[in-house]
Protein backbone atom coordinates (compact mmCIF):
# COMPACT_ATOMS: atom_id res chain seq x y z
CA UNK A 1 0.00 0.00 0.00
CA UNK A 2 1.66 3.28 0.11
CA UNK A 3 1.48 4.38 -3.95
CA UNK A 4 3.92 7.99 -4.40
CA UNK A 5 2.95 8.67 -7.53
CA UNK A 6 5.23 11.49 -9.62
CA UNK A 7 3.78 14.18 -12.15
CA UNK A 8 6.80 15.64 -13.72
CA UNK A 9 7.82 17.47 -16.81
CA UNK A 10 10.05 14.85 -19.22
CA UNK A 11 12.62 16.79 -19.13
CA UNK A 12 13.51 16.01 -15.59
CA UNK A 13 14.24 12.11 -16.90
CA UNK A 14 17.21 13.86 -19.12
CA UNK A 15 18.35 14.92 -15.87
CA UNK A 16 17.88 12.16 -13.91
CA UNK A 17 17.27 8.20 -14.39
CA UNK A 18 13.72 7.47 -14.08
CA UNK A 19 15.41 4.38 -11.80
CA UNK A 20 16.96 6.37 -9.92
CA UNK A 21 14.12 8.76 -8.89
CA UNK A 22 12.04 6.19 -8.06
CA UNK A 23 14.56 4.44 -5.73
CA UNK A 24 16.07 7.66 -4.07
CA UNK A 25 11.91 8.14 -3.03
CA UNK A 26 11.25 4.46 -1.78
CA UNK A 27 14.44 4.72 0.44
CA UNK A 28 13.58 8.05 1.87
CA UNK A 29 9.37 6.48 2.83
CA UNK A 30 11.25 3.49 3.76
CA UNK A 31 13.52 5.17 5.77
CA UNK A 32 10.87 6.25 8.09
CA UNK A 33 9.60 3.07 9.21
CA UNK A 34 5.86 3.65 8.70
CA UNK A 35 5.54 0.56 5.61
CA UNK A 36 6.85 -2.59 4.81
CA UNK A 37 9.64 -2.23 2.47
CA UNK A 38 7.53 -4.65 -0.04
CA UNK A 39 4.33 -2.74 -0.12
CA UNK A 40 5.90 0.69 -1.62
CA UNK A 41 4.86 1.47 -4.95
CA UNK A 42 6.62 4.25 -6.66
CA UNK A 43 5.77 5.78 -10.10
CA UNK A 44 6.91 8.55 -12.44
CA UNK A 45 4.27 10.40 -14.78
CA UNK A 46 6.16 12.60 -17.33
CA UNK A 47 4.38 15.48 -19.03
CA UNK A 48 5.56 17.07 -22.90
CA UNK A 49 2.59 19.27 -22.24
CA UNK A 50 1.91 21.50 -19.31
CA UNK A 51 1.84 24.79 -18.29
CA UNK A 52 2.79 26.03 -14.93
CA UNK A 53 1.20 29.43 -14.24
CA UNK A 54 0.77 30.10 -18.05
CA UNK A 55 5.18 29.20 -17.79
CA UNK A 56 6.57 25.93 -19.15
CA UNK A 57 9.32 25.50 -16.57
CA UNK A 58 10.17 21.92 -14.99
CA UNK A 59 8.60 20.47 -11.94
CA UNK A 60 7.79 17.79 -9.84
CA UNK A 61 4.91 16.86 -7.59
CA UNK A 62 4.69 13.92 -6.03
CA UNK A 63 1.48 12.84 -5.01
CA UNK A 64 1.56 10.24 -1.84
CA UNK A 65 -1.48 7.95 -0.89
CA UNK A 66 -0.87 6.43 2.18
CA UNK A 67 -3.35 3.71 4.41
CA UNK A 68 -5.15 6.01 7.21
CA UNK A 69 -4.16 5.94 10.32
CA UNK A 70 -0.86 7.85 10.38
CA UNK A 71 -0.68 10.67 12.43
CA UNK A 72 -0.24 14.43 11.12
CA UNK A 73 3.43 14.10 12.54
CA UNK A 74 4.52 11.06 11.05
CA UNK A 75 2.96 12.39 7.47
CA UNK A 76 4.59 16.02 7.54
CA UNK A 77 8.23 13.54 8.32
CA UNK A 78 7.47 11.77 5.35
CA UNK A 79 6.70 14.57 3.26
CA UNK A 80 9.88 16.51 4.29
CA UNK A 81 12.06 13.12 3.87
CA UNK A 82 10.94 12.58 0.35
CA UNK A 83 11.89 16.54 -0.69
CA UNK A 84 14.80 16.21 1.31
CA UNK A 85 16.40 14.03 -0.94
CA UNK A 86 14.87 14.86 -4.32
CA UNK A 87 15.98 18.52 -3.55
CA UNK A 88 19.67 17.61 -4.29
CA UNK A 89 18.97 15.77 -7.20
CA UNK A 90 17.19 18.60 -8.89
CA UNK A 91 18.72 21.90 -7.68
CA UNK A 92 17.54 23.97 -10.32
CA UNK A 93 14.05 22.96 -11.06
CA UNK A 94 11.61 25.68 -9.72
CA UNK A 95 9.01 23.76 -8.16
CA UNK A 96 9.31 20.51 -6.41
CA UNK A 97 6.25 19.54 -3.72
CA UNK A 98 4.82 16.92 -2.14
CA UNK A 99 1.41 16.05 -0.93
CA UNK A 100 0.16 13.10 1.32
CA UNK A 101 -3.59 11.77 0.89
CA UNK A 102 -5.09 8.85 3.11
CA UNK A 103 -7.15 6.15 2.01
CA UNK A 104 -9.94 4.82 3.46
CA UNK A 105 -9.58 1.33 5.14
CA UNK A 106 -13.64 0.91 5.32
CA UNK A 107 -13.53 1.70 0.76
CA UNK A 108 -10.44 0.29 0.01
CA UNK A 109 -10.49 -3.25 -1.90
CA UNK A 110 -7.67 -4.67 -3.62
CA UNK A 111 -8.00 -8.37 -5.53
CA UNK A 112 -6.76 -10.18 -2.61
CA UNK A 113 -9.95 -8.70 -0.43
CA UNK A 114 -12.50 -10.36 -2.95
Amino acid sequence: MPHFILDCSQNILQQQAPEKIMQTVFEAANATGLFKAGDIKVRINPFQHYTVGNQVDDFIHVFGNIMEGRNVAQKANLSKKIITVLKPLFPNIPILSINIRDFEKESYCNKNMI
